[in-house]
């Protein structure tokens, strides 16, 4: 094994489960074509798992053999480097109980580049996200924006009339705030909506 393989192994070891190791993030231990060879050796050993365009992840073994990482994890450390990632408008909707439909593909609503993700024999879209999607991000009128977006207009008023009667006073608020961010169908929708029954 060489020293360069060691030092990428132990780096590797390091990270937890789901975090993207690229070679770009490598660099302090060598230059990018001796990294790229190295990581594609390594993906080849079955050291690591290639789940896009460059980007690496360690294979977690268990006692029931290897599996990839979780893709909530993988999620969760995209995040974590700054990465704003979100669910997208009909995963949104289900949660709020505005549709039973289950979204079939895993997807998500990225600040990032649009890109997909294979883990084994699952994939992760992220798609590149509009602004106004990405507002209030992790909050319940945000997801009510992604969610109505998805709806899209002739369902609007509907959802509109079922969600106010769950959300809290703060939440109908922050939503109001929200209107000068939304497509102009949307922030109509809800001016209407929540002053006629403010």
């Amino acid at each position: 094994m060489s020293t360069l393989t060691k030092k990428v192994l132990e780096f590797v070891e390091t990270q937890p489960e789901g975090a993207p190791i690229a070679a770009r993030g490598l660099l302090h231990l060598s230059n990018r074509a001796a990294l790229d060879q190295t990581l594609s050796r390594l993906t080849r050993r079955g050291e690591l798992m290639r789940v896009g365009r460059g980007v690496y992840v360690r294979p977690i073994k268990t006692k029931y053999g290897v599996r990839s990482p979780l893709p909530e994890k993988v999620v969760s450390e995209l995040i974590a480097r700054g990465e704003t990632i979100i669910s997208n408008g009909a995963a949104a909707a289900n949660a709020l109980g505005l549709t039973q439909q289950v979204p079939v593909k895993t997807i998500y609503l990225t600040s990032g580049p649009s890109r997909n993700l294979t883990l084994g024999k699952q994939s992760i879209e992220l798609r590149h996200a509009k602004p106004w999607q990405l507002a209030r991000a992790n909050e319940r009128s945000g997801q009510v924006a992604r969610a109505l977006g998805w709806l899209g207009p002739e369902q609007a008023d509907r959802a509109l009339a079922t969600i106010q009667l769950r959300l809290t006073q703060k939440e109908l608020s922050e939503l109001q705030q929200l209107r000068s961010v939304l497509p102009g169908w949307m922030a109509q929708k809800v001016s209407n909506t929540l002053h006629a029954n403010g």
